[in-house]
């Protein structure tokens, strides 16, 4: 009887025996840092007599490349780099015997910029501050060029206003005489056989007299009551009659201007005293009053 319940509890510890087993493992532990593989056996049961068997289960050896990352720590590092600065490349350097290629890494830019440098020698690559020299001397030659030209207009111009002054001066009126004394005006009746037909300025003898304005000697003798006459013609066909003149300092086809001796203080003619007898005739034609006419022309007898 006890000799049968030994034999039960030893049936019962070898079925328990049989139910679990127990697992193992292997560790192959290297200098590495290799990741131990693990061995379990696995219970089957037998259809044919209701026993189990074990079977070994291997498991997934990891990388046989210890020194790389996982993938996930990778990825990781990948994202933090980008999220730092951009895209970071290597420099790439690249050098032959007649090419140089540099490539520079832009890490905020998250680019890479490459520059060739060809076959080029020395003594043909143009320098940048040669060719700022090289615009700067063009734009001192062009300043110099404009302010020769400005120059030259100017003298232009002030050729033009001396010739202008010029006219202006020859056909700008003076009075005849620099001094002398009015005694008979235009339209007086008296002493003459009509009104009177000029302006008597009255002067010493041999006074000199000018040229009221600028213009061609039409004649110059001895014409009656006149006595000794001189007429200038203006470009606008006017004429001035010198009367009573002692002598004569132009002739017959002068040119005048405004200002130029043209003779001198007299008495001759119908004449009461040394003096000068001007009449002003437009177009040559009637007297009009002299007076009117100097101020007109602004002079003031």
């Amino acid at each position: 009887m006890g000799s049968h319940r030994a034999d039960q509890r030893s049936t019962s510890r070898a079925r328990r025996a049989d139910r679990a087993p127990a697992p193992t493992s292997e560790h192959h532990t290297t200098d590495t840092g290799e990741v131990p593989t693990v061995t379990a056996e696995i219970p089957v049961v037998s259809a044919a007599g209701g026993k189990r068997r074990a079977l070994k289960h291997v498991g997934r050896a990891r990388t046989p490349l210890p020194f790389l990352p996982s993938l996930r720590a990778a990825v990781g590092v990948t994202v933090l780099a980008v999220a730092a600065g951009g895209v970071v490349t290597a420099p790439d350097i690249t050098t032959t015997s007649n090419e140089v290629r540099l490539s520079a890494p832009s890490a905020l830019l998250g680019s890479n910029s490459a520059g060739t440098l060809g076959e080029l020698d020395r003594g043909e690559v143009i320098s940048r501050n040669g060719g700022r020299e090289a615009e700067g001397d063009d734009l001192v030659a062009k300043a110099e060029e404009q302010a020769a030209e400005r120059e030259a207009r100017l003298g232009q111009l002030a050729e033009a206003a001396q010739e202008e002054a010029g006219e202006i001066a020859k056909n700008a009126w003076v009075t005849p005489l620099t001094s002398y004394r009015l005694t008979a005006t235009f339209g007086e009746y008296g002493l003459w056989s009509s009104a009177h037909t000029g302006l008597d300025f009255a002067a010493p003898y041999g006074t000199p007299i000018r040229a009221v304005a600028g213009g061609t000697v039409t004649e110059a003798g001895y014409d009656g009551s006149y006595g000794n006459k001189t007429v200038v013609t203006l470009e606008d066909g006017t004429e001035l009659w010198y009367a009573h003149q002692s002598s004569y300092g132009v002739s017959t086809g002068d040119e005048v201007r405004s200002g130029e001796v043209i003779g001198y203080v007299g008495s001759t003619g119908n004449s009461t005293g040394s003096h000068l007898h001007l009449e002003v005739r437009p177009g040559g034609g009637d007297p009009v009053d002299p007076y009117r006419a100097l101020v007109v022309n602004g002079v003031q007898p």
